[in-house]
């Protein structure tokens, strides 16, 4: 053996031992840490089969470094939400009321009023509105804030306020909004508009945690009106700009006590990651009732929020006596959610499932064929939209309890993205957000059969992607 062929057979050795060690620890730290088995042996398998890049994956996308709800403070210095409960004993949703007490910790808030707005063309004027009458605070949080003509329009109306000694946060996710540039992050920070970006760094070590995003999308003036649901900020979302591509969504228009759920949902995410604390009578003012609907806040996220949107949603399919309405972009939900749905079909309930024909994630669309055939043989109805692309997320139960914001149907905003969705007791407001909804054609179970085995071996592979999509 020649000094080289030693020196090699050395190297060689040092990069297995170092391969062994490093899959040994993502092997540890998976089986300790992944409450999900799937994922835990996916994780596994790619550090074990993939030297060195699987951990280098695993410490970029498969850690959760974020503990942030070690640092609320806030909720100790302010007196809790005057609210009732919105089901009476004999209420078949009284045991859903109960549920979601427990799992998020705050109150059922009654006296609200809540509008629904129909894309940028509603939703933009309505906001730019209530920026530009802001008396003391605007907090605005956003995954997509584009500097378009849409955002241009923002960033004036935030700067405006600014200047006018309205105390003025903006923050925005740091993969949706741009990783390598941000417009909107650029023209506001240089105007002096206090801005930052969610879990963003161009270092990847650095980074808490690259796979987490915050998905919220929420403005609250004042503390005591707010905008939420599933609409970011960009020019894509107006149709009388008739883009190239356009995305219809739903946005809600909130007034009442509830706001201070939304406002504090606001103050931890921007406490989380500039460490200021929004604990002022400017953000957190008295409250007074305002119409008559019964709201709460539900935060998810990888934290100790962790799959909380999720575990409401299987509450209330379980809580379901009639019907069940569901509305998403991306339909490739955790199993529990899919067995659930198909399980609800088949004891009698109406299950709809409204879905675009065409996402703007063609994987998903192709993934999406294999859980829901399944739920169509059950007896759930799945209905198309025609484009253009609709973004909305809603859900519906008996006609009387509903659930908007900004979680899409899928394992991503269930499990790894910072969500924030609202609770509604009120009949009128949940038969007309489904009314608002045009399905086009039914899926039937003859159609997705029909699928060519090619495309058959295609959707199952695009499913197996499921906890990265």
């Amino acid at each position: 053996m020649t000094l080289d062929d030693g020196l090699a057979a050395l190297v060689g050795a040092a990069a297995a031992m170092a391969h062994v060690a490093i899959a040994g620890s993502v092997t540890v730290h998976a089986l300790l840490h992944k409450r999900n088995v799937g994922a835990a042996v996916s994780w596994i398998g790619i550090a074990w089969l993939s030297p060195f890049l699987g951990g280098l994956l695993y410490a970029i996308m498969g850690v959760n470094r974020v503990k942030r709800r070690a640092k609320r403070l806030r909720r100790e210095h302010l007196p809790p939400v005057a609210g009732s409960s919105a089901t009476a004993v004999s209420d078949p949703l009284t045991p859903l009321e109960f549920a979601i007490g427990h799992l998020t910790g705050r109150p059922s808030a009654a006296g609200n009023t809540i509008e629904m707005l129909r894309s940028g063309d509603e939703a933009y004027p309505r906001m730019l509105e209530a920026i530009g009458q802001a008396q003391k605070s605007v907090g605005l949080c956003s995954y997509i804030f584009r500097a378009d003509a849409a955002g241009e329009k923002f960033h004036q109306a935030l700067i405006q306020a600014k200047r006018r000694g309205v105390e003025v946060r903006v923050l925005i996710d740091g993969i949706g909004g741009g990783y390598f540039w941000s417009g909107t992050y650029q023209h506001l920070r240089k105007a002096g508009v206090p801005v930052a970006r969610f879990l963003h760094s161009y270092f990847p070590w650095q980074m808490p945690f690259v796979n987490l995003r915050n998905h919220r999308k929420l403005l609250v003036i004042d503390g005591k009106l707010a905008f939420t649901g599933g609409l970011n900020i960009g020019a894509e979302n107006v149709e009388a700009a008739k883009p190239e591509h356009l995305v219809r969504d739903t946005h809600f228009r909130v007034e009442g006590p509830v706001v201070e759920q939304l406002t504090d949902a606001f103050a931890d995410d921007w406490l989380f990651t500039t460490g200021e604390q929004l604990i002022s009578p400017a953000w957190f003012p008295a409250q007074a009732p305002a119409g008559t609907v019964s709201a709460r806040a539900i935060t998810s996220g990888p934290d100790e929020d962790v799959e909380q949107i999720e575990f409401v949603a299987l509450q209330a399919i379980s809580c379901a006596r009639r019907s069940i309405r569901v509305v998403t972009p991306y339909f490739l939900p955790p199993e529990p959610l899919t067995m659930a749905l198909g399980l609800a079909a088949m004891r009698g309930i109406e299950v709809d499932i409204l879905l675009p024909e065409n996402s703007n994630h063609a994987i998903l669309d192709w993934a999406r064929r294999v859980p829901l055939r399944p739920l169509v043989e059950a007896g759930c109805r799945v209905w198309l939209m025609p484009p253009p692309f609709d973004h909305s997320k809603l859900m519906t139960i008996d006609e009387s309890w509903s659930l908007i914001g900004s979680a899409n149907w899928d394992t991503r905003s269930f499990r790894l993205n910072f969500e924030l969705n609202v609770e509604l007791h009120d009949a009128a407001f949940a038969r007309g957000i489904i009314e608002a909804m045009v399905p086009h054609k039914r899926l039937t179970a003859a159609e997705i059969d029909a699928d060519p085995l090619p495309i058959r071996l295609r959707n199952a592979a695009a499913r197996l992607l499921q906890p990265y999509l």
